[in-house]
């Protein structure tokens, strides 16, 4: 396995551009899959998970290719509703191509999916919606095995409309679920839906395609059924959390940062954070730029759905945290188990004690270099930024999990003053 090694002591300073969001990315591919004309998407980052899910679409028999930032799809060739184990076992959100798999032909056969250990993550919100649409669904061998309900001259038909409310927020349960209602027959109406950037950005491309739908960006939708969706030419939005990652890099290290072609709409409540802890924000039409001078002030922290402060950015702001003057709680209420980068910083120096869904994080003066192992996708940038504030050379292993969500990370931290090498493994 890879790893990082990366001098600490850097006082971080310049611009880094913004990539696609991961997270609206994969949505956005699985969404293709309902158009009966091609479709171009821009600005599609390359990362591992996206390049997982165009190998896992394009083993369905359907002609989708990435060149650069741009995916090309056309569904005509068609010839599997498959999504076999070994591809969705890497990754989560691969469960996206359920709905529209379903919706578009009538059945679908998903394997249950993989991803971050970072908690239970289940799918049974995106199967219980599925069938209040009339899928008959199955999960066999670990396995989902759906189908539409027949029509009248028994062949696969369409799903049908109807009035879903979530249990919880579900962001993916929330797109799986709206691609399908698309296609659907009649008006289907949802509660509770999530309300983050990339299931607007979702839900705009579906509007581009031909779908009707109201109430984007509110917890209540209404999505009336169309005959077919049509291609269309559509962009990736920036990645808020990318950007919020090396904008907390500055404050981690008293730099400069500005990053480029992101949008500061997307993460008002990060912002607001970081201007608690001392930071000089200021943003343009297609920029933020943050300015830390001396050390961050402790700050309280609980991450809820959006519009609130997003569980993707927990493990960045700790780790701002662990320098910070003061002391600051931060509380989890996403998922149960995303605080396993906290063994790793109490390595490098840092005072965290974690009681349950509570972490209380008293700011010490430095961190000091030791060896660590990333865990997750987010915990693999805390621990990148701690190192680049340390004291020595970290090594970090196991980094195959920042791959899955950073673009050209390595490049990026060079162009901020990193010194960073990547050292292949075996």
């Amino acid at each position: 396995m890879d790893k990082f090694l990366i001098t600490g002591g850097t006082q971080v300073k310049g611009e880094v551009v913004i990539s696609g969001a991961k997270n609206a990315a994969l949505p956005l591919l699985a969404a293709m899959i309902l158009a009966e004309t091609p479709v171009t998407l821009h600005n599609v980052p390359t990362l591992k998970d996206v390049n997982t899910l165009v190998k896992l679409i394009a083993g369905t028999g359907i002609t989708i290719e990435k060149n650069g930032d741009t995916v090309t799809c056309d569904t005509s060739t068609i010839n599997s509703y498959y999504a076999p184990y070994e591809l969705v076992k890497t990754m989560r959100a691969s469960i996206l191509v359920l709905g529209p798999l379903l919706a578009r032909f009538g059945q679908a056969e998903v394997s249950l999916p993989g991803g971050c250990a970072i908690g239970s993550r289940p799918v049974d919100q995106h199967l219980k919606a599925l069938e209040a649409m009339g899928a008959t669904i199955t999960v066999e061998n670990g396995y989902v095995k759906a189908k539409a309900p027949l029509d009248k001259d028994g062949n696969r038909g369409r799903l049908k409309g109807c009035h879903f409310t979530f249990d919880m927020v579900t962001v993916g349960g929330t797109e799986n679920t709206i691609m399908a209602a698309a296609l659907a027959e009649g008006t289907t109406h949802l509660e509770n839906c999530a309300r983050e950037p990339e299931v607007v950005d979702l839900a705009n491309m579906l509007v581009k395609m031909g779908a009707k739908i109201e109430g984007i960006g509110t917890a209540y939708m209404t999505i009336e059924g169309v005959d077919k969706l049509n291609g269309c030419e559509y962009s990736v939005v920036p990645d808020r959390i990318e950007t919020g990652s090396y904008l907390a890099l500055a404050m981690m290290t008293g730099g400069e940062v500005t990053a480029k072609k992101t949008e500061a709409s997307l993460m008002q409540s990060v912002l607001k954070k970081f201007e608690e802890m001392g930071a000089q924000v200021t943003v343009g039409s297609d920029w933020i730029n943050v300015k830390m001078a001396g050390r961050p002030k402790a700050v309280d922290i609980r991450t809820l759905p959006h519009p609130a402060f997003p569980t993707d950015m927990q493990a960045q702001l700790m780790t701002v945290c662990c320098i910070a003057e003061g002391t600051s709680t931060i509380i989890e209420n996403i998922f149960e188990n995303r605080y396993m980068h906290v063994p790793e910083l109490q390595r490098m120096g840092a005072n965290i004690k974690v009681d349950g869904h509570t972490a209380v994080v008293q700011g010490v003066d430095k961190l000091n270099a030791a060896p660590v192992i990333a865990t997750d996708l987010r915990a693999s940038m805390s621990l990148v930024m701690a190192a680049v504030a340390a004291q020595g050379e970290t090594c970090i292993e196991r980094i195959y999990h920042i791959d899955r969500g950073y673009e050209y990370v390595e490049d990026k931290l060079r162009g901020l003053g990193v010194t960073i090498e990547r050292v292949k493994g075996e």
